[in-house]
């Protein structure tokens, strides 16, 4: 049996802010290492993932999501991979066990054996590579557009999490043209060289409609929109005839710092998404449950060197907070990660 520590660390809320959080609302608290009692199992956590919904759990705002509200004194949630460390004798699992779960944000979790996913080491040539968000891209573009060889695609917030891996899984899966949007020049660049989208259009720099049709000239046959708002609008106005939009995400109002992120209001001309023809689809991954199919995809694309997992890997939980506070304003480009 493995020796404990006697603490460690995990970040909690200590107050509910008004509007968007700052470092003042965070803590990074020591509590004491306990065994997992009937029905549970303790994992020391090696990764977890830091993502832009907390926004709207720390809001308190959590209708249609499948995450808890968080009020002040709750340790923050998220994705994590760790290795078991202690578990009962008739839960499947076992001491050195790669494991998924919802309990980041701790260095060591008490997980109920019902919220552990046992995971193949082998699939993956990197264990950080389970906290892509490759599926929900994927997903969406296989089940909710169904991308088509030669479509032209625009990904909103192409360089979010789940937007780089929505331009790098469109290449494979055939697009001649992918498109992202940015929130600076910089990113633009970055988002080009290291991602290869064809061309970026970056919020604030004129008209996104005026960029878009620039990037797009003969229009855009897929959106996949992780924001809303604007780029949904100018989308309607570079679509073709029969274009396919997939809603995933609301950042426009997620992020917004005059409001609570729980609504993301835009204002459509309907004649467009009548004439063109255009479909538009609000979708969820996890109305889908063969998973399994992408990771095995996913793995053999990066053993080939056909695809990558874009992220940013921080260490240390205690640079965990700030890292919220960046992902929150765009700072990164793919995945953010606390290493522990």
């Amino acid at each position: 049996m493995a020796v404990l520590p006697a603490t460690q660390r995990e970040v909690r809320l200590l107050a509910k802010p008004t509007g968007l959080p700052r470092p003042e609302h965070f803590g990074v608290v020591e509590t004491p290492v306990v065994p997992p009692g009937e029905g549970e199992v303790l994992v020391r956590n090696l990764f977890f993932h830091v993502f832009a919904t907390l926004r709207i759990l720390i809001a308190g705002a959590t209708q249609d999501t499948p995450f808890p509200v968080l009020t002040a004194g709750d340790t923050l949630v998220g994705a994590a991979i760790g290795e078991v460390v202690e578990a009962p004798a008739d839960s499947g699992f076992g001491p050195g066990d790669l494991v998924s779960h919802w309990l980041g944000w701790r260095e060591y979790a008490l997980v109920p054996v019902a919220e552990c996913t046992l995971l193949d080491r082998t699939v993956l040539p990197d264990p950080v590579a389970h906290l892509q968000q490759g599926w929900t891209a994927y997903a969406a573009l296989t089940r909710g557009v169904e991308l088509r060889s030669g479509d032209t695609v625009f990904v909103s917030a192409g360089g979010s999490g789940i937007g780089s891996m929505a331009g790098l899984i469109a290449r494979q899966l055939g697009a001649e043209r992918v498109i992202a949007s940015t929130g600076s020049r910089e990113k633009a660049e970055r988002l080009r060289t290291e991602l290869g989208y064809d061309d970026v259009v970056v919020r604030g720099e004129g008209p996104l409609a005026e960029q878009l049709t620039k990037a797009a000239p003969d229009g855009i046959d897929v959106y996949f929109d992780n924001v809303g708002g604007e780029q949904l609008r100018a989308a309607v106005d570079a679509a073709r005839p029969g274009a396919r939009f997939v809603l995933i995400g609301a950042l426009s109002g997620q992020l917004a710092p005059d409001g609570t992120g729980t609504t993301a209001p835009v204002e459509l001309d309907s004649l467009p998404l009548i004439h063109k023809r255009i479909e538009m689809r609000g979708f969820s991954s996890d109305d889908y449950d063969d998973r399994d199919e992408w990771t095995e995809r996913f793995g053999a694309w990066l053993r080939a060197g056909e695809i990558t997992f874009p992220h940013v890997r921080v260490r240390g939980i205690e640079n965990a907070p700030r890292t919220l506070l960046e992902v929150i304003e765009g700072r990164h480009i793919g995945a953010v990660v606390v290493e522990l």
